[in-house]
């Protein structure tokens, strides 16, 4: 039996029935969209930001090198105007 947040338990689903009835079953640890907002706004209102690195697209390479090795502490962001000048 699963446990869904402050909902208790839930009933067992037939996983036979769900496929041949072509129906899914999802489910999603980062909240609703009511609760995103909230951690924005306590954010905003507190002045925490992430901490990024922007790059052209011509530099992903070396940035995903970087990440596989570790020695990242930070999240590129990549300037999109730059793809027009990579085409």
């Amino acid at each position: 039996m699963a446990i869904c947040g402050d909902l208790g338990p839930l009933e067992p689903i037939n996983n036979m029935q769900t496929a041949s009835h072509r129906n899914s079953v999802a489910g999603s640890l980062i909240g609703s969209i009511a609760e995103t907002q909230e951690v924005l706004d306590f954010c905003a209102e507190h002045n925490v930001s992430p901490d990024i690195q922007v790059i052209d697209i011509a530099d992903i390479n070396d940035a995903y090198k970087q990440v596989e090795k570790g020695e990242v502490r930070f999240r590129y962001v990549i300037d999109m105007s730059t793809l027009k000048e990579e085409a």
